[in-house]
């Protein structure tokens, strides 16, 4: 299968956000990554599954990498391991660094809109989705 039959795997929204998370996937930084399973949900979009890949797209949708999926786990927001915080590649330190960043972007307008939900809050039971992947290649 070629990269342009892969779905694609989007970072975050186009911007800011979503260069510096590639950047973190080429450098190797990134090797893991955190969604919302309402988020899924809400999408229709089944969960990822290990042995999977992806295209990584770019803010102006061009691919950048091919990843596999290595480990999936859907857990509960509040069980989120300093591992997995490490290994998203942004420079988090602590669990806590990752909590209040991944708020920020979960609480945030676009996110809000994404799930049709303005008032969108997580808590500690809220269900993510812990996915580590690879860099199969870089295009």
């Amino acid at each position: 299968m070629t990269h342009e039959e892969l779905p694609t795997f989007e970072l975050g929204f186009p911007g800011p956000l979503r260069d510096q998370l590639v950047a973190a996937v080429l450098s190797g930084a990134k090797t893991s990554t955190s969604g919302l399973v309402i988020d899924y949900e809400t999408e229709g979009s089944p969960l990822p599954e290990p042995g999977e890949r992806a295209v990584v797209i770019d803010s102006d949708a061009r691919p950048v990498a091919v990843i596999e999926t290595t480990e999936v786990r859907v857990i509960r927001v509040g069980d989120c391991d300093l591992q997995h915080a490490l290994d998203e590649g942004e420079g988090f330190e602590t669990v806590a660094e990752w909590r209040r960043d991944h708020e920020k972007f979960w609480h945030g307008d676009e996110m809000r809109e994404a799930l049709g939900d303005p008032g969108f809050l997580i808590t500690d039971d809220t269900l993510m989705v812990a996915q580590r992947f690879r860099v199969i290649t870089r295009l």
